[in-house]
């Protein structure tokens, strides 16, 4: 029988605790456009790499996961932690739901994949071109390059992308059911200017030097079931 998440164990909140305080440390001067140090990248990226599914509290029969294919599939969002400088939280995905193309606005996101598999395409806005080229059109549309276009799984490294390159821009598309957990800072906040924002993209050229598309900022909601992970993180 499928099921929705348990009441953490004492292991998995000691876990989830370690987590947030490093990630707390590495982004505690967060603010828009922080890249955290080189040394800090290296020592979160690598606690997340020896993370599995259960030390975060979440197993492959939980309901979120089972989702009929054909029908649209919804991802789960579960929480973990918010501060002013960053937002610790997984997303849960059916077979084939989709998190469309969209933007970390001035932030650095960790991304690590605990099950299953995913594909990834992601880009990075082109902010220096050759001064006959055109960047912007005049329906708002930016010109990006491709920066990740690759099924990734439980196996992989963590992903970082950063305000201005690492694919800040991506979409998610589940292969199979599959879970990301993020850590990203600063967080989301509409009200300083860091709103979500989804892209339509159009491929316009394939070169020597990568692929480029314009990205078209879309009105679209995007709704994702929620899910309260009741742990009593210290801040």
């Amino acid at each position: 029988m499928s099921r929705m998440i348990s009441t953490p164990t004492n292991t998995t909140t000691s876990t989830i605790q370690k987590i947030y305080d490093i990630s707390r440390d590495v982004f505690a001067a967060a603010t828009p456009g922080f890249v955290p140090l080189p040394s800090d990248v290296e020592h979160l990226t690598r606690s997340l790499d020896s993370l599995m599914l259960q030390d975060i509290g979440l197993d492959a029969s939980m309901s979120c996961f089972t989702a009929n294919p054909q029908d649209n599939p919804k991802v789960t969002y579960i929480h973990f932690a918010e501060s002013p400088t960053l937002s610790f939280c997984a997303f849960c995905f059916p077979q084939s739901a989709v998190i469309p193309l969209h933007d970390h606005p001035g932030m650095t996101v960790f991304s690590k994949i605990l099950l299953g598999s995913m594909h990834i395409k992601s880009y990075d806005w082109v902010t220096t071109f050759d001064s006959n080229e055109v960047t912007r059109m005049p329906n708002g549309a930016r010109l990006a390059k491709l920066n990740t276009d690759a099924i990734f799984d439980a196996t992989s490294k963590t992903v970082v992308l950063y305000p201005e390159d690492g694919g800040n821009l991506h979409c998610f598309s589940a292969v199979s059911p599959c879970v990301v957990l993020d850590v990203m800072g600063p967080p989301y906040r509409p009200e300083e200017g860091r709103d979500c924002s989804y892209y339509d993209s159009e491929v316009v050229r394939v070169g020597g030097d990568g692929q480029y598309a314009w990205l078209n900022k879309v009105p679209r909601t995007f709704e994702m079931n929620g899910f309260p992970m009741h742990i009593n993180i210290r801040m």
